[in-house]
Order: structure tokens, then C-alpha cells, then sequence
């Protein structure tokens, strides 16, 4: 009697883990599924890569940029004469 009494609560206790178990991963599953709001976090994360790529190409994106407008005055002296 002992035993089986055991044995009922060790099965109700599993039995709850599992719906316990599903519950979470539910909620879990609809967490992740909910988009609201990502696009204010995507544009944020964007923004985050785009100054970091900044900051750690600076020299070349500076030497790009004046090499750039080195030519555009070069070739408006020629178009201006």
C-alpha cells in the first residue's frame, strides 16, 4: 500500500512537471514569436555596427573620402578651366 501510494505521487508529480513543462515551453515559443518591438531593437543594433565600423575603419574611410574630393576638384578645375 506504501509503495503504490508512492508510486501515485511520484506519477501525479511527474504528470505536473510535464504540463509544467509545456506551459513554459509555450510561453517560451510565443516569447520568441512576438515581434512587437523589433524594429525599434533592429534599428538600434544597426546602428551600434554601423559606429563601431566607423570607428575601427577611420583612417581608411578618412583617406577614401579625401581622395574623393581630391578628384571631384581636380576635374571641376578642368570642366571650369
Amino acid at each position: 500500500m506504501k509503495n503504490e501510494m508512492k508510486i501515485g505521487t511520484i506519477n501525479n508529480f511527474m504528470g505536473t512537471l510535464q504540463s509544467l513543462g509545456k506551459t513554459a515551453a509555450s510561453k517560451i515559443r510565443a516569447f520568441l514569436s512576438d515581434e512587437r518591438g523589433m524594429g525599434t531593437v533592429e534599428v538600434i543594433l544597426i546602428i551600434v555596427v554601423l559606429i563601431g565600423l566607423v570607428i575601427v575603419f577611420k583612417k581608411e574611410i578618412d583617406g577614401l573620402v579625401t581622395e574623393i574630393f581630391k578628384t571631384i576638384n581636380s576635374d571641376a578645375a578642368k570642366v571650369t578651366g
